[in-house]
């Protein structure tokens, strides 16, 4: 069939895009690479469709497909899209990612090229033609073109040659195979898409029940991508498959994707509407009761499938004591990466327990106990030296929780955000150049216990000053103040040679302060409005330096670079990536390394390797990126360089 007509069929909605589909992924390499290979009429492959009734077709797009049968794209997507975009000027109706990849594409009448417009390069020359303004008004104006300039109309029946060999493009033929007949269910042509697209993403359960969902219930997708932005525009970023499973937990009590293909639309949407009320009653109540008010410091988000279902059996009707008892088990998951492994499993053995209703919190800690032994935190476990670690957020929520107080201005640091104009900033308590001149590893410059939170002005007012000053100076105008923040009072513990122990102190404060508010959960008390005193004595804890956890971000300035590189990630037209990604052992829990930003699917998911960005971090941490299959840049050039010559190919990248 000519692309021309694959086209119109595409226009008339008698070809269409299956709803499991992934969205457009290709970059400007790739669209060039087609191009050329179909203007030399080099092969470009087939393509593989799924003829299936329109009635129950599970199809992407806003539109309904025409009536009788459809033939849905299994292999070629990506192509034709392009190629849609290209000829038609526009993306195809079906369209999901950046239409910046196919538009400006231009051909050079000397050189046979493609490449994307460049003013500096292209604006005023003839010999530089706009594909997408050929295919859509001919060649006659281009023709007119370099008869004006004589120079170029000797050439002209070569150039004409050309202008007809690209705007032929639309008359060459591909051929289709066809997948028919009436026992290719959807699992069937699930299976033999997977097959086929071997090299790229698998389709996984999720996308096949989200698939299903769809062909019933067309606006599915859209409505669940309306709550993930209402949730992203208050600080909170959650993936559409995540939220998919708080709609299964929610209606079906499992945490396998299979449970929800037997569910009714009806349910369906019922399921949605109670988990948009869950997680906004969910996400206040952390931030409120807990502090942990944005997504830098919201951890075990797949406790939140759990969290959903068991509010759903009380019907939104917590006490006091039971709220705080499930904040308990909630806080506890992110300290020990309860989801952190093998997602599904953990979960469908925890939704297990919840089910009768009687004694489900009582069953759920008991299980958390049996895995760890012991819930009460050791000061030991404070000994992890990355913001990344799962500590972080614990320190973030205790700084709130215990009203800690602004060093200068005494006000209680509960009223300030973390990342906004009225922001808290983290702090080292004993500066990074001071730690580094004495000789101190970098795993005890960054240690957890060498941070806290102040406000964006005292920040700057304490900058690198010696500790043994400037906490004098404040111990001397009220105690109460380093206190309020675990801080040992003892003047010999802030000079620097005794830094080591003053990291074993405050740790032992640390564990004392978490305990204290976690037993105050557990028990339904409410915390005291002050954290405990500090009486100033030296624990008898080894001060040595264990195993810890690797990677993560080591200040304010690294985090601003890395903040502002996802952002110019996504101006690209690509995902965001993950901030702190925890890379964990596989088939377990336990966290092997902290990246600082991460793509673990790629920058084009199932289309491109893993990448993360590590920046200041020693050769363990490469190597355990490495080991996982991670592309890694150490450096914000080196990365932008990757993203626009490989992933986008920009122009820009050469000019």
């Amino acid at each position: 069939m000519k692309i021309s007509t694959i086209l119109d069929q595409i226009d008339l909605g008698s070809m269409a895009l299956p709803e499991f589909q992934r969205g457009y992924v290709w970059n400007r390499d790739q669209v060039r690479g087609l191009m050329q290979s179909l203007y030399r009429r080099y092969p470009v492959g087939s393509l593989l469709v799924w003829v299936t009734r329109s009635e129950t077709a599970p199809v992407r797009g806003e539109e309904n497909p025409r009536p009788g049968l459809v033939e849905l794209i299994l292999d070629g997507q990506q192509r034709m899209t392009t190629l849609y975009g290209i000829i038609r000027g526009r993306p195809p109706r079906f369209f999901d990612g950046n239409p910046s990849t196919f538009t400006g594409l231009y051909f050079h009448l000397d050189d046979e090229v493609f490449e994307f417009y460049s003013p500096a390069k292209m604006a005023d020359n003839p010999l530089w033609i706009n594909v997408t303004e050929l295919m859509q008004k001919g060649i006659g104006g281009f023709i007119a073109r370099i008869h004006e300039n004589p120079d170029l109309s000797p050439r002209l029946p070569m150039y004409l040659d050309r202008l007809n060999r690209l705007a032929g493009i639309q008359d060459i033929d591909l051929h289709i195979e066809r997948v028919t007949g009436e026992d290719k269910s959807l699992d069937v042509v699930v299976d033999i898409f997977n097959k086929v697209n071997s090299g790229g993403t698998k389709l996984s359960q999720g996308d096949l029940a989200l698939a299903e969902i769809c062909a019933r219930w067309p606006e599915a997708r859209e409505e669940m991508k309306k709550r993930l932005l209402k949730w992203r525009r208050a600080g909170f970023n959650f993936k559409l498959e995540w939220l998919l499973r708080v709609v299964n937990a929610i209606v079906t009590g499992e945490a396998m994707f299979q449970a929800l293909r037997s569910v009714d639309t009806a349910a369906i949407r019922a399921g949605l509407h109670q988990a948009e009320k869950s997680v906004d009653y969910l996400l206040n109540l952390i931030s409120s009761r807990l502090g942990l008010d944005h997504d830098r410091v919201l951890g075990s988000r797949y406790s939140f499938p759990l969290l959903a279902r068991y509010l759903t059996q009380k019907e939104g009707q917590l006490d006091h004591r039971e709220r705080d008892r499930l904040l308990y088990w909630y806080v506890h998951t992110f300290l020990w990466g309860r989801y952190a492994g093998s997602t599904e499993t953990v979960l469908n053995r925890d939704l297990g327990l919840i089910e009768e209703r009687d004694g489900a919190l009582d069953r759920l800690i008991d299980e958390l106990r049996r895995v760890r032994g012991d819930l009460r935190l050791q000061p030991e476990d404070f000994l992890g030296w990355s913001q990344g670690a799962r500590f972080y957020p614990l320190m973030y929520m205790m700084t709130r929780v215990w009203h800690a107080r602004d060093w200068y201005s005494g006000i209680e640091l509960s009223n300030h955000l973390l990342g906004r104009m009225t922001s808290l900033e983290l702090h080292h308590i004993f500066p990074k150049s001071l730690l580094y001149e004495h000789g101190y590893k970098r795993r005890d410059v960054n240690a957890i216990a060498n941070f806290t939170f102040l406000t964006k002005e005292t920040n700057l007012r304490v900058s690198n000053r010696n500790p043994a000053e400037y906490l004098q100076e404040i111990a001397e105008r009220d105690p109460s103040l380093l206190e309020s923040h675990w801080i040992p009072t003892d003047p010999r513990l802030w000079r620097v040679e005794n830094y080591l122990e003053f990291l074993a102190e405050r740790r032992r404060l640390l564990a004392d302060a978490a305990n204290r508010f976690l037993d105050s959960l557990l028990h339904g008390n409410i915390p005291e409005s002050r954290p405990p005193e500090a009486d100033g004595t030296v624990s008898a804890v080894d001060v040595g330096i264990p195993a810890a956890m690797l990677g993560g971000v080591a200040g304010e300035e690294e985090e601003r670079m890395l903040i502002d590189l996802n952002v110019w990630v996504v101006e690209q037209g690509l995902p965001e990536g993950e901030f702190l990604y925890e890379l964990v052992g596989a088939g377990s829990s336990e966290p092997l390394a902290i990246l600082d930003l991460a793509w673990p699917e790629g920058l084009q998911p199932g289309f491109s390797e893993p990448v993360a960005v590590l920046l200041d971090e020693d050769h363990h941490v490469h190597e355990v990126a490495n080991r996982a299959g991670f592309r890694y840049f150490t450096d914000v050039a080196s990365f932008k360089d990757y993203v626009l010559r490989e992933i986008i190919a920009s122009e820009a990248a050469s000019d």
